[in-house]
């Protein structure tokens, strides 16, 4: 039986991609990936790597542009400014860059469909031309809200560049053939552009990374987390639209009151060095550098309450990523989030955690302890997320998804 994209040219843009392995990066990998294994010929136009550490990796830097073979997939790489603070002002700069290199290359591949994975604008702006130009339908996958991540994200500028930066969104996701969004809270916002409601699909993330299989204690033993205290661990992205500084003084808290707990950053971002001097002395508090793509499921499986969390301001601009990888490791989710944002609603629909207040730390001291005095609840919460997993958000079902998109746009 002939491959549903045998004889296909697909291009798919996404300034993150491999060997990114957090955020946006693995998913449009592993679309790429699948659309190749399908039989097209599966080209992608992407930015350098340097996400979560918003710094360009080592073997790419000085590079102008680069083509590449990475499973199966031809990538082709445009040269940007990565900007080492995160303000409008150099966030602009950062998709000024990937849009003026986009507009001055010449066109990578004549494609018959062009898929934009849109947490950058100037991915959509690009996708969206380039799409034009061959005459051929333009998939959108709204990974995140751009004018709403301006205005709820806390970036400095942020208010300023909200409407601009939504004006733009609304005009890619109009002229798109269809759209696709990973929660369906994004949906109303969407439709509020001008979006006809049946040209938006809900498409949900994945899980993207294995089911831990390690030895749990060998794992806390050789990370130097002791068997009497309960560890509360955030992995990935650290940034601003995380609100981190609540974990830190829930550490700070904990140290005051003597509780036998200790607060694990994991990752990177532009917010990590800010953490570090914020909770300078703090006993209570550790950061790690992430984790190898081999290691982060028994990392995550290691400890014992995973945590996500978000300033108050988010509400439906984006939904963590995290929160796949948390479900599949079988440990109780803390979210530290407003409630009636869509992070709030995948956390109950999962049945795997627990809701607080976001920006407070009391609140979620007390729900750790009372997770940690009663570890048959915490094991029935944290069982529900493998399950959740198998249900909603196998690879085979979002990939399905995805390419079910891609031949309605294309039928």
């Amino acid at each position: 039986m002939q491959e549903p994209f045998a004889g296909r040219c697909v291009l798919v843009v996404s300034t993150n991609y491999a060997p990114e392995h957090t955020g946006i990066g693995p998913y449009a990998t592993q679309i790429a990936e699948h659309l190749a294994a399908s039989g097209a010929d599966t080209h992608v136009l992407a930015g350098m790597p340097h996400y979560p550490a918003w710094r360009v990796a080592q073997e790419y830097r000085g590079r102008w542009r680069l083509r590449e073979r990475r499973g199966g997939v031809t990538v082709h790489r445009r040269r940007h400014t990565v900007p080492s603070r995160q303000t409008a002002a150099h966030r602009a700069l950062y998709e000024a860059t990937v849009l003026a290199h986009g507009l001055l290359a010449p066109p990578p591949v004549r494609p018959d469909v062009v898929l934009t994975q849109m947490p950058t604008l100037a991915g959509a702006v690009l996708g969206g031309r380039l799409a034009r130009r061959a005459g051929v339908p333009h998939v959108v996958v709204v990974q995140d809200l751009m004018g709403a991540a301006a205005a709820q994200s806390g970036i400095r500028g942020g208010g300023g560049a909200a409407a601009p930066a939504a004006a733009v969104e609304a005009r890619v996701l109009r002229a798109a053939d269809a759209v696709g969004v990973v929660h369906e809270s994004f949906v109303d916002r969407v439709v509020a552009t001008g979006v006809p409601r049946s040209r938006v699909h809900v498409v949900p993330n994945w899980t993207h990374v294995r089911a831990p299989r390690g030895d749990r204690e060998r794992t806390r033993a050789r990370l130097g987390w002791r068997a009497d205290e309960t560890v509360l661990l955030h992995a990935g992205n650290m940034g601003l639209k995380q609100g981190l500084e609540v974990l830190v003084e829930t550490a700070r808290l904990a140290e005051q009151e003597a509780d036998p707990l200790r607060v694990v950053l994991m990752g990177d971002g532009n917010q990590r060095a800010h953490m570090r001097r914020l909770a300078a002395g703090i006993r209570t508090f550790s950061l790690l550098p992430p984790a190898p793509a081999g290691e982060f499921p028994e990392v995550l499986a290691a400890a014992d309450i995973l945590v996500v969390t978000q300033r108050a301001s988010v509400l439906d601009m984006s939904l963590p990523s995290k929160l796949t990888s948390y479900f599949m490791t079988g440990r109780p989710v803390i979210a530290s989030v407003a409630a009636q944002g869509g992070t709030a609603q995948e956390v109950r629909r999962s049945g795997a955690g627990t809701l607080v207040p976001p920006e407070d730390p009391e609140a979620l001291l007390a729900e750790v302890r009372a997770l940690a005095a009663d570890p048959e609840r915490a094991a029935r919460l944290g069982a529900h997320g493998p399950r959740y997993v198998d249900e909603r958000l196998s690879s085979r079902a979002g990939l399905a998804r995805i390419t079910a998109l891609l031949r309605l746009a294309m039928a």
